[in-house]
């Protein structure tokens, strides 16, 4: 059984993450699907690759179990972003409900995001008692800039898909009812472009970025990798699965 759906209709593939009983959560086998999918070396013909999702939620992050999250899930994931943002052509998002935690990095390492307005974007991690790594605290601040992160980041509050749009991180954002015909726009004008240009312009616009936030980071992974640990980690998950209000100690 695949959790995504793909399909190829001239220059556009669609992905369709197809786990609406689970909010759309990435489990392992959904994690190495996407990864696997982001790393074909796409057809002649293919100019851009739209990630949609079934249900009333776009993602709800990777799914949580009463035993917390593995420091090694968070690297796995980090490495199918990795793949979603590096993949040679274009990636637009649909984006029709909620995009939790990975579910909102998802989006953030497309090129494109095209929201409902009423979607709430969120990164609620300090919420369950673990962090972001590096590579995604880059993509957060990359994309929205430090003042926005720390919204995210410290606050773990959702913001909506028309706020985003006004800071100039979702694409466009319009009412639930007209996302499909304001995707089909941006799909149909990427589409329509020079596929050189198209791979090259954005190998440009990665390599710059990689540039902007290089910098040494081992002690800060040592110190993620402490807090994903922690007995904080395992009763912040434990109890958003359990649906109660956590009891954090700091160790």
């Amino acid at each position: 059984m695949s959790y995504l759906r793909i399909e190829q209709t001239g220059a556009v593939r669609t992905i369709t993450m197809a786990r609406p009983q689970k909010r759309n959560a990435i489990n392992p086998q959904m994690m190495r699907e996407l990864f696997d999918a982001f790393s074909l070396t796409p057809p002649e013909e293919q100019r851009i690759t739209v990630l949609r999702a079934e249900g009333a939620v776009f993602c709800a992050g990777l799914q949580l179990s009463t035993s917390g999250v593995d420091a090694r899930e968070a690297i796995a994931i980090e490495q199918m972003f990795e793949a979603v943002q590096n993949y040679p052509l274009p990636v637009l998002a649909v984006v029709q409900g909620a995009a939790i935690a990975g579910g909102c990095e998802l989006s953030l390492h497309c090129d494109f995001i095209v929201a409902a307005d009423d979607a709430p974007f969120a990164m609620p991690l300090a919420q369950l008692g673990v962090s972001t790594t590096w590579f995604l605290t880059k993509k957060l601040i990359e994309m929205t800039g430090p003042a926005t992160t720390r919204e995210f980041l410290l606050l773990g509050e959702p913001m909506l898909g028309a706020r985003l749009h006004e800071l100039g991180i979702v694409t466009r954002s319009v009412p639930r009812a007209q996302l499909d015909a304001a995707a089909q726009i941006l799909i149909d004008r990427v589409a329509a472009n020079a596929p050189m240009s198209l791979r090259t312009m954005k190998k440009l616009i990665i390599k710059q970025m990689a540039y902007l936030f290089d910098a040494d980071h081992r002690e800060l992974d040592s110190e993620v990798a402490d807090v994903y640990a922690s007995a904080d980690a395992v009763e912040g998950v434990a109890a958003r699965v359990e649906k109660r209000k956590a009891t954090f100690k700091g160790i």
